[in-house]
């Protein structure tokens, strides 16, 4: 599974990219994959202040839900509505049309580079 190496990962399966103080978050491909269809979306408010490892949303599949947590602190700008409407966009392209919100950074995150994600998802 490919891991794109222009972005930012966290051990919880989010990936950043990271743009003039914004943060564009989604989920992994290896997350996606591991949590089967995606049948439902819950994504944090625009304006609401999100802190790095918390909780902000949810994952629904025909398998499980999954939290979904915040990779940066900051506040969320913008939420993907077209991920909102159609949730099967986080499995088709997690990297793509299926990011699921922007948040204005507030500080340094713990991040970790591509190479060092591919190893944390080779070892799980």
């Amino acid at each position: 599974m490919s891991v794109p190496q222009d972005l930012k990962y966290t051990k919880e399966h989010e990936w950043v990219r990271l743009a003039d103080g914004v943060a564009t978050v989604g989920i992994t491909a290896f997350a996606a994959e591991s949590l089967g269809d995606v049948v439902f979306v819950q994504l944090p408010e625009p304006g609401e202040a999100v802190t790095a490892g918390e909780s902000c949303g949810e994952i629904e599949s025909t398998k499980s839900v999954s939290e979904l947590f915040a990779p940066v602190d900051g506040e969320v700008v913008e939420v993907n509505q077209a991920v909102a409407d159609t949730p099967e966009l986080v499995n088709s392209a997690p990297y793509g049309e299926g990011w699921l919100f922007t948040v204005r950074t507030s500080g340094d995150a713990d991040l970790l580079d591509a190479d060092a994600y591919a190893a944390l998802t080779q070892e799980g």
